[in-house]
């Protein structure tokens, strides 16, 4: 599942890159993707909006295990 997880991202990741951000993933256990943001992202105040309204929504149609998507 990770590695479906990583999948998806990468096709998340060039948004985020042309805004100066990026994202990592750090781990999956039980369906709950957890993730870094990096860049611009990470001190973003649209940062959540992003994590649940553009990555959590990709993730699940892409991966349908995927429960809930965490920064940390």
């Amino acid at each position: 599942m990770k590695e479906r997880v990583e999948q998806a991202l990468e096709s998340i990741r060039p948004a985020l890159q042309a805004d100066g951000g990026d994202i990592e993933l750090v781990d999956v256990v039980e369906g709950i993707v957890k993730v870094r943001l990096k860049g611009a992202c990470a001190g973003c105040p649209m940062s959540q909006f992003t994590l649940a309204h553009h990555v959590e929504v990709r993730l699940k149609e892409e991966v349908p295990e995927v429960v809930r998507v965490e920064p940390v």
